[in-house]
This record gives C-alpha cells, sequence and structure tokens, in this order.
C-alpha cells in the first residue's frame, strides 16, 4: 500500500484499518511480559492478521497501555516484523500511544453497589490504570506535536448530555450526583486525534473506543455515555458543533473546516442491532461529511448463517457485521468503523472475515473482533 500516484505530489493510496485485538491483559505489566519474547500464541495470531491484511495506518483497541510505548516496541520488534505463518513482515516506523481512563478512579460509588473502588468505579471500566488502551502504528510520520487528547473532557460539559436516569425518581438524567458528575470524563478510554502526514498532507486519524452499552441496569449509564462518546466525534467533525470541545491542553473547539479525517475504532454500536441506544451509531454515520463506505465479508454472512440465535432476529444485514458475539445474545454486531472523510477518496475497502472452512479461517477466534480497513486516495 502508500504507492504514489501518478507525478510528483499526486494522489497517495492509504489503507486505513481498526482491529480491536483483545491484546489486553488480567493484571498489569502481564502484557509486556507476553510480549518480550516471540512465543505469545495470541499474539502471534494478531500479527499475523495485521500481515494478511497491511494497512499503512492502523488502531489497535484493547492494548493495554504501557508508559514509554514499551509493550508498543515489543509487539513491533517480536511479532509484526517477524514473518507469521509464512505471512510476509510488516513495519511500522511510526507509533502513538498515550494513558486511557480505564482503571482511573473517581473516589465515588458510580454503580451503587456500596463500595467505592474497583473496575466499575473507575473513569473507564478496568482493573489498572491502562487495561484496555489504544495504540496507534504508521508508515507515515505522526505529528506528534500536534495531536490532541480529549481524556479529560467531562461528560457534563456536552450541551444536552444523554445522561443516566435514575428510574426510582421523577427527575431525568439524575443518576450521577453534581458532585460525580463535577469529575466524571466522558471517554471509557479516550479520544485522540492523530494527524498523519500523507505526502505532505494531513489526515486526522481520530480514534476511540467507547464503553460497551451493557453491563449496567435500568438506568441505562453504559448505554448513554456510550452514546456520547460517539456523538463527540460527531460533533467534532461537522462544523458549528464543536464549538464546546476542550482538548487536554486547554485548546477548543472541533475540526477545523475542511480538514480530512478518518474516524476509526470499536465503538461498541450497531446501526440496527444490539443494546445500544437509538441512533448511537448512526449520529456518526449520517454526519455530514462523514462516508460510510460499508465494509463487508462473506464470512460474516456464513458465520451468521450458521450460529444463528439472535442472528436470525437482526435487522441489520449481516454481511456488515465485524464482531462474533454471543449467539443468543447479543448475536454478531457491525461495531468496529473505518469511515472516511469528504475530501477523500474510498476506492476499496473489507472486514477480514475469512469464511468457515477456508485456509485462514483458524485466524477468526484471534479477537472476537475482526479487522476492518478502507482503502482511500489522498489527493
Amino acid at each position: 500500500m502508500a504507492d504514489p500516484g501518478p507525478g510528483r505530489g499526486g494522489p497517495e493510496n492509504v489503507r486505513f484499518a481498526t482491529f480491536n485485538a483483545s491484546l489486553n491483559r488480567a493484571t498489569e505489566g502481564q502484557l509486556l511480559r507476553d510480549l518480550s519474547t516471540g512465543d505469545d500464541e495470541q499474539a502471534r495470531k494478531v500479527a499475523e492478521v495485521v500481515q494478511r491484511n497491511r494497512p499503512d495506518v492502523l488502531l489497535l483497541n484493547e492494548f493495554d497501555h504501557v508508559p514509554g510505548g514499551a509493550a508498543a516496541d515489543a509487539f513491533r520488534e517480536n511479532y509484526l516484523e517477524v514473518g507469521q505463518n509464512g505471512a510476509a513482515p510488516i513495519d511500522y516506523p511510526h507509533a502513538y500511544t498515550a494513558p486511557v481512563n480505564t482503571g482511573v478512579p473517581t473516589g465515588f460509588d458510580l454503580n451503587r453497589d456500596g463500595e467505592t473502588g474497583g473496575p466499575d468505579d473507575a473513569h473507564g471500566f478496568g482493573d489498572f490504570e491502562g487495561q484496555y488502551g489504544m495504540l496507534v502504528l504508521s508508515k507515515h510520520p505522526i505529528d506528534t506535536a500536534a495531536v490532541r487528547t480529549f481524556q479529560k473532557f467531562r461528560w457534563k460539559d456536552m450541551p444536552g448530555a444523554t445522561l443516566p436516569d435514575d428510574p426510582a425518581t421523577p427527575e431525568d438524567g439524575d443518576w450521577y450526583s453534581d458532585e460525580i458528575l463535577d469529575v466524571l470524563r466522558l471517554s471509557s478510554k479516550s479520544h485522540w486525534d492523530v494527524p498523519i502526514e500523507v505526502g505532505g498532507r494531513t489526515v486526522h486519524f481520530l480514534t476511540a473506543h467507547p464503553t460497551p452499552p451493557s453491563f449496567d441496569g435500568e438506568e441505562d449509564r453504559n448505554g448513554t455515555r456510550n452514546h456520547d462518546e460517539i456523538r463527540f466525534w460527531a460533533d467534532y467533525v461537522t462544523p458549528g458543533k464543536g464549538r464546546y470541545i476542550y482538548d487536554d491542553a486547554g485548546g477548543r473547539g472541533g475540526l477545523k473546516p475542511g480538514e480530512r479525517f478518518v474516524v476509526a475504532g470499536d465503538y461498541n454500536a450497531d446501526p440496527y442491532d444490539g443494546d445500544s441506544v437509538d441512533a448511537a451509531a448512526t449520529q456518526l454515520l449520517d454526519a455530514p461529511l462523514v462516508r460510510d463506505t460499508r465494509p463487508a465479508s462473506e464470512g460474516a454472512v456464513v458465520a451468521a448463517d450458521q450460529q444463528g440465535g439472535a442472528n436470525d432476529e437482526h435487522i441489520g444485514p449481516a454481511r456488515l457485521d465485524t464482531a462474533d458475539f454471543a449467539d443468543e445474545s447479543p448475536g454478531n454486531l457491525r461495531v468496529d468503523y473505518v469511515l472516511p472523510s469528504r475530501g477523500l477518496i474510498p476506492h476499496h475497502d473489507g472486514v477480514f472475515w475469512p469464511e468457515p472452512g477456508s485456509a485462514l479461517a483458524r485466524l477468526n477466534d484471534t479477537s472476537d473482533h475482526h479487522l476492518v480497513h478502507v482503502d482511500v486516495f489522498v489527493p
């Protein structure tokens, strides 16, 4: 990939991808230990999936954050740069990672179980700080000085936020007290605007991993948060809607008009099926500057047919599914997205979901998610 177009300064072909690789571990430091040799079977399979798809710019969700990028370095050196099962090695000279909200304590009892502390009472669900983190890998230079992170943006600072409601009271949106809302962050992990330099032009790689809209009660605290985590990017890329946004360095406002971008990540929301709040996904898919190329696979169609259960009742087309969840509930869903902006020219896309029985079907259990890619020309 990344072949230059005709003539100096012509359009460049870039493959953008996202993959929730499930490279998270139960204890702090375990991922780095696992990646310090080339012997971890799961990491080898993740690397092979990447090598088979060969994205130029890649977001990995659920990659535990290690300060200083040591885990990222180990994964590149010991796995990606080593051919796996006949796949060619792949080199990413540029990487970006940063702290996330998982495991960061709030000091409050968010789930009302009578205890303060633990993964459910953190800013983002996690047994330790950095669990389920994010990693961006790129063949193109990353303008690290211009990266914007939104880890500390408070949920209540989003105008008209969809706050969770206590069903036992007549008031709306009152599950969390004012004291909690004064500190509670919106991002369950983080939102990052990572500028990628492609032949002298900038493409903003907008990455996130909103919380699953489940594992809660009638108050729907995770479902409402998922909705607003997705809304954040929809507002950020829509002129006039992102004025309320501030980043961790104090910069204000959304993306400047005319900038090119690609939104990527596991957004834990299907536009048709599953447990997400109505329109959680479509508010981003329908944003005026966003292109949805609808990446698909035949493997997802076969899997939905063979697995049955909730899949038989789904409204959305199975070929668009990106995640293989429990058969009875919620079934397979489209939750992983790569969404280029207008101004980029998409020409190819897909979901890496080999058909059951095919040679590469052995990679389908690498994660419960599948890699999604979109190829664009950057004019």
